[in-house]
Parts: C-alpha cells; sequence; structure tokens
C-alpha cells in the first residue's frame, strides 16, 4: 500500500513528466519550492502538518526506496545520517538548496506507465477531437517505452537504462532516448577518465561536464 513518500515521488515525477524533464538533473530545491510545495499538495500527499511533509522530504532526498539520488555524496550521507538520527531535524535538508537531485529512471517510467494504463480511452475515430499527443521535447526524454518483463533483460535493440528501442542500420554509442552510453557497463569521464554513474551531470573527481545526463 502507499505511503505518504511514495505518494509524494509520485507527484514529483508527473510534475516533471508536464515539463519533459523527468531524466534531467535539477536543484534540490525545486521539489519542496516549485514542483510538489507543501500548500498545494497536503491533501494528496495525505500529511498532517507541515513537519510531516519536510520529514518525507527529508526521507526522500536520503536516498530511501532508491527513488532518487542526491549529489554531491557528502550532501547524500549527512541527508541519510539525519534521517536515521534519534531526533531528526525535518528541515535539514533547506540547509543544501543547490544539491542535484537525479530521478530513478525505471521508478518513473512505471509511474508514468501506470497513469497511462489508467487515462481515458481515445476518442473515436469519427470524433471531431484528435487525441493529445504527450509531447516530450525536453533534454533527455523518458520514453513510454514497455518495461522488460521481471527477470527479462532488455533486448539487444534496447536501451538497457531506459527500455528504448536502438536503430539497428547503424553503430550506436548512446541512446537515442535517454542520452546513456549503451551497452552498459561502467561510465567514464570523457575528461579525466574517472568512473561516473549513469544520470551524472558532472564528474565527482574533476568537475567537468559528463555529457551524460
Amino acid at each position: 500500500m502507499a505511503d505518504e513518500l511514495d505518494r509524494l515521488f509520485e507527484r514529483l515525477v508527473q510534475a516533471l513528466a508536464q515539463e519533459a524533464r523527468v531524466a534531467v538533473p535539477f536543484p534540490a530545491a525545486d521539489v519542496y519550492e516549485r514542483l510538489v510545495p507543501y500548500r498545494s499538495n497536503r491533501s494528496r500527499l495525505n500529511v498532517a502538518t507541515h513537519q510531516d511533509y519536510e520529514m518525507t522530504v527529508l526521507r526522500l532526498f536520503s536516498g530511501e526506496r532508491g527513488y532518487l539520488r542526491l549529489e554531491p555524496g557528502d550532501v547524500r550521507d549527512a541527508m541519510q545520517r539525519e534521517v536515521a538520527a534519534a531526533n531528526p531535524d525535518p528541515a535539514f535538508f533547506r540547509s543544501f538548496p543547490d544539491a542535484r537531485v537525479m530521478v530513478n529512471g525505471r521508478a518513473a517510467e512505471r509511474i508514468l506507465l501506470a497513469d497511462r494504463a489508467y487515462a481515458p480511452p481515445p476518442a473515436a475515430s469519427g470524433d471531431r477531437e484528435e487525441e493529445e499527443t504527450p509531447s516530450w521535447t525536453g533534454e533527455n526524454p523518458i520514453p513510454l517505452h514497455p518495461l522488460p518483463a521481471k527477470g527479462d533483460s532488455p533486448s539487444g535493440n534496447q536501451c538497457e537504462y531506459c527500455g528504448g528501442v536502438l536503430p539497428g542500420s547503424r553503430k550506436v554509442t548512446f541512446c537515442p532516448h535517454c542520452g546513456q552510453p549503451a551497452g552498459g557497463g561502467a561510465l567514464k569521464c570523457p575528461a579525466c577518465g574517472g568512473e561516473v554513474d549513469v544520470g551524472w551531470a558532472y564528474c565527482v573527481s574533476c568537475g567537468r561536464a559528463t555529457g551524460f545526463e
């Protein structure tokens, strides 16, 4: 059964999807100031007080359930320590408004696919109104491709990160849907060769842009 943390992540993904920026890192402050603010989401999140809301945001930033990844790593570690403290400060995250947030692409896509499954059926062909097609025109949008069945791996022409179909007529170095390197494996910073994670916009070793966001 979904709780307030699940509902917060769902609202966040829906808000990002409206801007077609689910796969683009963004400042932590956007979550509580613009994307899912307390005042306009209190009833949907089913939180009793502003303190309950802040504690849920803190849990999300700490990486609970793997929904988000916060950078830099020392800020993420600080969030995790605060959540585990005997008397955590729910507003602790407000000290790091510029930390970078990266959304778990798989978790986000499950929400987007569920939203589409429960959407109203398209209008009949004889109706005058045409079906509205989502506009995925932002940077590195996550396309709504079916996820592989549990236990299965993506097919040879499918991106291992987002599930998007890869073109078979040419050599594919990066996925055209999410911008991640094809073939999986460890990612390397193009500037210094240091290892980076999927979704990192900047290298933690040299600070240069990775080009993988």
